[in-house]
């Protein structure tokens, strides 16, 4: 299996740089059998029915990208030098894993400041990345990040534009509840209030799991032979209460559709016995054509890059030809790409 079998044409004016307002006025591409049907995310209900499942992931954005500034003395007089990070993974230590630009310009135990409240001291080294420890915890640094910090844009849109205070909003859930993604379950960005309480009238249920996207989401696969990628591992829990659920659909006839990539590659890790259950900590799982899904009956999700990790998962679930099929009329129809873009539910 070859990685240039998952690639094709997009251009980039396809690429969304803002999310459409409201949120679910993005359009949606539903690929059902061999239909394929054009519509707009409120429509959602149309294809959903009663006694279906949700699956949607509560993960919460840190404004994880920080711009700080490390003070030295030196014989010539005091000097100071810029230093971008952005905030990958908390460790059990207490530190943070950062990306550190220049991550030369700063020694261990040198202290960067990024306001009057918040600083970091650089403890060591690991893989290119920096290790820091804040001097502040809890609600005090979320506080201080807050305030201080930018929501961390895919780099593909970064390189576009800098964040700004729109972002702070329109890169979050509105279901958000537990901190540590950098970076957002991104097709649950297109749900709002009044869609909710739709789907929630119509009897389809919702259940809550977590899964803290890092920033490794957004790496490219390097080898020709995809079956020999590494996947990133990122924390995930499925509760007792959530395997119930999940499970008691199941049951009952109904189908189980997560909203995003993420939200399906926790469920599949929680349920490789075979069936669904309590599950916390790191999975790394890659799914590519060949996988057997055990719990996933339909996905919502953007549109994917071309060569990803994520072309390949829904490769496995549609089919190769199938989701070519379904992108090159994304194309045709200039749907909105990545991040920020328009929807797909892809129902095999």
């Amino acid at each position: 299996m070859k990685l240039s079998d998952f690639d094709f044409d997009l251009p980039e004016g396809l690429i969304a740089t803002r999310p459409a307002r409201p949120r679910s006025s993005a359009r949606l591409l539903v690929a059902e059998g061999d239909a394929i049907h054009d519509a707009v995310v409120r429509d959602l209900t149309d294809w959903l029915r009663p006694g279906d499942r949700l699956v949607l992931n509560d993960t919460r954005v840190i404004p994880a990208r920080l711009a700080g500034k490390r003070a030295r003395d030196s014989d010539q007089g005091p000097t100071e030098a810029r230093i971008d990070v952005t905030l990958l993974e908390p460790r059990a230590s207490g530190h943070w894993a950062a990306l550190i630009k220049p991550l030369k310009k700063v020694r261990e135990g040198e202290v960067i400041r990024f306001s009057d409240d918040l600083s970091a001291r650089l403890t060591g080294r690991d893989e290119g990345q920096g290790l820091l420890e804040f001097n502040l915890k809890g609600e005090d640094f979320d506080r201080a990040l807050a305030e201080a910090g930018a929501m961390p844009l895919p780099p593909y849109i970064a390189a576009m534009r800098p964040p700004d205070d729109r972002d702070k909003d329109d890169y979050q859930t509105v279901w958000a509840r537990r901190s540590g993604a950098v970076a957002a379950p991104t097709a649950s960005l297109h749900f709002d209030a009044p869609l909710l309480d739709r789907i929630a009238g119509m009897g389809v249920e919702m259940t809550h799991v977590t899964l803290h996207v890092g920033a490794g989401t957004f790496l490219p696969v390097k080898v020709e032979d995809v079956t020999t990628h590494r996947m990133h591992a990122e924390w995930g829990e499925v509760t007792a209460q959530a395997a119930d659920e999940i499970a008691a659909t199941r049951a009952g006839g109904g189908r189980i559709i997560p909203v995003g990539t993420t939200a399906l590659r926790l469920i599949e890790s929680a349920a490789r016995s075979g069936q669904i259950g309590p599950w916390r900590g790191e999975t790394d799982i890659f799914i590519y054509p060949g996988f057997e899904f055990r719990v996933t009956d339909a996905l919502m999700t953007n549109f994917h890059l071309p060569r990803s990790t994520l072309m390949m998962l829904v490769s496995a679930l549609m089919g190769q030809e199938r989701i070519r099929s379904v992108y090159d009329h994304a194309v045709a129809r200039k749907y909105r790409f990545f991040s920020y873009g328009d929807a797909s539910l892809l129902i095999p």
